[in-house]
């Protein structure tokens, strides 16, 4: 069995930026209102004309990890591609890396499985490695959330939160015992799906903004029942980590970096507090990036890397919550 480390990290965000006094000119909302609700100052979302798209920015993100790695596109064995905003309903945004980055003919799947989607494609390319059947993975999670979003007072609640992002890894095999992945966790409960979702554009409702049986709008729109999700998020976030870390034998202590999914700061700040971190153990950009979905672990972690906090033999501890409701965390000894 080998072990599976990070050999490369990269992210690309669009340029434009988008403050949350930007908001205020199209929408009944506040800078006051965002960052006392969020911790969000602003996102960045593609501007309007724009040819950028999840695969584009996925693929500039890729190429940096794939460099710092120092390797080249020939020597990316698989690719596992996570976002919830893919170019097409199908197919999924990996086959668009294989030809954009003019790879050989690899293997290619899409993880959808929203702000958990890092999380997921981390442990199976983890998996992958482990089992000897690959040697170098690229793992890009990439959103483009702003072309979806409800950009009016009605869909404020959502609107504000989300941005445009993608980041990379290289995720390559290793005999060095100890070190690189210890261990993932993966867990879901679909009973509450309803609560964070979008209802269509779907088989069963292929026209968006139409009408049900019931008499009832069904919008391509984000649905998030924001009260509900953060409450499921601060107990399963704090279930996981203490999960990761009671399987490998680490205390809340050993954590040298906690890099939360950045979905909302008053989740990431109520996790820090319960689990008495230091704010030097634990990294958060919402405030810059906006919630960037599958994009945002990967976009943290490599920030983080660049900014020198991930140094070698650190305990490097990954967690997500979103939709689904699916959760997981990663444990990393870099």
């Amino acid at each position: 069995m080998y072990n599976s480390k990070i050999t490369g990290l990269g992210f690309f965000v669009p340029d434009n930026k988008v403050t949350n006094h930007d908001l205020t000119k199209i929408m009944d909302t506040s800078d006051e209102w965002i960052q006392e609700r969020t911790g969000i100052k602003e996102r960045r979302w593609i501007a309007e004309g724009s040819d950028e798209t999840s695969a584009t920015m996925g693929a500039k993100a890729a190429k940096i990890a794939i460099e710092r790695a120092g390797l080249t596109k020939d020597d990316i064995d698989f690719i596992v591609f996570a976002t919830l905003s893919p170019d097409y309903y199908f197919p999924g945004c990996g086959v668009q890396i294989q030809d954009m980055l003019d790879m050989p003919t690899v293997g290619a799947i899409d993880v959808r499985n929203q702000c958990s989607g890092f999380i997921y494609s981390l442990a199976t390319a983890d998996q992958f490695i482990k089992t000897g059947m690959y040697k170098n993975i690229l793992v890009i999670g990439s959103e483009y959330h702003s072309n979806g979003l409800d950009k009016t007072t009605r869909g404020r609640g959502v609107s504000v939160i989300f941005g445009d992002g993608a980041g990379a890894c290289v995720l390559s095999r290793s005999e060095e015992k100890g070190k690189g992945i210890l261990s993932s966790h993966l867990h879901s409960e679909g009973k509450h799906a309803e609560e964070l979702t979008v209802i269509s554009p779907s088989i069963k409702h292929w026209v968006p903004e139409i009408i049900d049986s019931k008499g009832e709008d069904i919008s391509y729109f984000p649905y998030m029942n924001g009260t509900f999700v953060f409450k499921n998020a601060v107990v399963r976030f704090s279930e996981v980590i203490m999960e990761g870390l009671k399987a490998n034998n680490l205390q809340t202590t050993d954590i040298n970096l906690l890099i939360p999914h950045q979905a909302n700061l008053r989740i990431s700040q109520f996790v820090q507090q319960k689990f008495k971190l230091s704010d030097d153990q634990v990294y958060n950009n919402i405030m810059q990036y906006g919630n960037t979905t599958a994009a945002s672990i990967i976009i943290a972690l490599t920030e983080a890397w660049e900014k020198g906090l991930v140094k070698d033999n650190d305990i490097i501890v990954l967690a997500a919550f979103g939709s689904g409701f699916t959760w997981g965390s990663t444990i990393i000894r870099w």
